[in-house]
């Protein structure tokens, strides 16, 4: 099976060319089985109890701990093992793909991932960026190792070169003669099945010193921050310029699409919220949705100088967003006096780089707590649950203790060990220790 095409909760990151938007009725009448049985788990009463704990759960109202897992790159070991693709359309694989993983959230992940009558389709779009690219050694598109030749060298900043020059604004151009077509599609497939319905991703998040990073190179920013701190504020705000136009473009242009329902938002976890844009319509300002923000590149950079250099341009860009999800990878607990400094933050991600304990002290209940459980816990053939259980059951006691709204997220799957089960099993394990911890 190829490298799968879908992330971070099913959602597709691109469209088809018009030559992709095919359909055979061989490959219909595979989807719409596929799509009925999915239906047959999203009309169980359940699946709208799931979608109402997780509006309570943002909306910072007393629930049980939720329990959320994406796998990622670990879907390339568990879908061989549990499905055969049976379409013969690259479009239609893609689509199958997609269904197939809904249909294991239901029956075998059992997660707090709601399964809604729904199919999402992007855009067929092209993102200029920033203009300028890394040239990029290994194999990033096969989920392996890979490093980058930086394409801004120290010469050039010592030359005082023109960063609004070289750095462009990126824009959009979508193309509607291919979205047509495979939307049109969609809906000859689907309709009367599932609602389909638009969802496309700009940005994983409003990046500033990822981006840096890739111009740059990791140890060259470092000494940046000494070296050239003034060409370092400039490349910063010329990012936080083409972040606000490309917002302003998508505002513009009604291209939005919701966050705040059945959607993975941030850096994990789901977006569904009775207090911000509570009916999931289509956004007509990113005031009715989240932003996502955070600088794991800088993770072992001072609190006082990430307080100098990132969080500035940080705030320029959550001021424009109703909510706001803050971190991913880094610790925040020796940051968190300033990052708790971002306009409207309501989750706040508590990695395993962070001091879990006093982050539970630090956020109380006045955030969301989620927490990012190690993936090496799944990621061998045999997991040590007795492990998995005691770092679980700490977890939840300071959690319990702090009065947190906590979730507990297991990501960044980049393997699992040929094992699917341990996928299965862990999220038992979770329901477990919630069930001891919290009744």
């Amino acid at each position: 099976m190829r490298f799968d095409q879908c992330t971070n909760g099913n959602i597709f990151m691109h469209g088809w060319t018009k030559e992709q938007a095919v359909m055979s009725e061989h490959d219909k009448a595979i989807l719409q089985e596929l799509a009925k049985k999915m239906r047959s788990y999203a009309e169980k009463p359940e699946q709208e109890e799931l979608m109402q704990l997780w509006r309570d759960h943002n909306d910072l109202k007393e629930t049980r701990p939720l329990i959320y897992l994406d796998l990622e790159n670990g879907w390339n070991e568990l879908l061989p093992q549990e499905f055969t693709c049976e379409c013969e359309g690259e479009m239609a694989q893609e689509w199958e793909m997609w269904l197939h993983k809904e249909i294991i959230y239901a029956e075998k992940v059992k997660c707090d991932k709601p399964i809604e009558a729904k199919f999402y389709i992007p855009y067929q779009a092209h993102d200029t960026k920033w203009g300028v690219d890394k040239k990029i050694i290994g194999d990033f598109y096969g989920g392996e190792a890979y490093t980058w030749e930086s394409p801004i060298t120290e010469d050039m900043m010592e030359d005082d070169f023109d960063v609004a020059g070289l750095i462009q604004i990126p824009q959009i151009t979508i193309d509607w003669e291919a979205t047509d077509a495979f939307t049109e599609i969609a809906h000859d497939v689907f309709d009367g099945i599932l609602e389909v319905e638009r969802r496309q991703w700009w940005w994983w998040g409003l990046e500033l010193t990822h981006p840096y990073v890739d111009l740059r190179g990791f140890e060259s920013m470092l000494m940046d921050f000494y070296d050239y701190p003034e060409k370092m504020h400039e490349i910063l705000g010329r990012f936080t310029e083409g972040y606000l136009a490309k917002i302003d473009f998508l505002e513009q242009n009604k291209l939005f699409t919701a966050n705040t329902g059945n959607c993975y938002v941030g850096s994990g976890g789901l977006g569904i919220s009775g207090s911000l844009n509570p009916k999931a319509e289509v956004p007509t300002s990113a005031m009715d949705i989240w932003g996502f923000h955070e600088s794991q590149e800088t993770g072992e950079v001072s609190p006082e100088m990430f307080a100098e250099f990132v969080l500035p341009y940080q705030i320029k860009l959550a001021e424009r967003f109703g909510l706001n999800y803050y971190g991913c990878c880094e610790g925040l607990d020796r940051r968190w006096e300033y990052v708790k400094q971002i306009p409207r933050l309501r989750r706040v991600s508590v990695s395993q780089w962070a001091d879990i304990p006093k982050m539970s002290e630090m956020l109380g209940s006045d955030y969301v707590f989620c927490h990012k459980v190690s993936p090496t816990d799944i990621a061998v053939p045999e997991i040590d649950e007795d492990h998995i259980r005691t770092r679980l059951h700490q977890v939840l006691i300071d959690c319990k203790r702090c009065g947190n709204h906590v979730e507990l997220i297991m990501k960044d799957n980049h393997t699992i060990a040929n094992t699917p089960r341990n996928v299965y099993r862990w999220v038992e394990i979770a329901r477990e220790e919630v069930a001891k911890v919290y009744g």
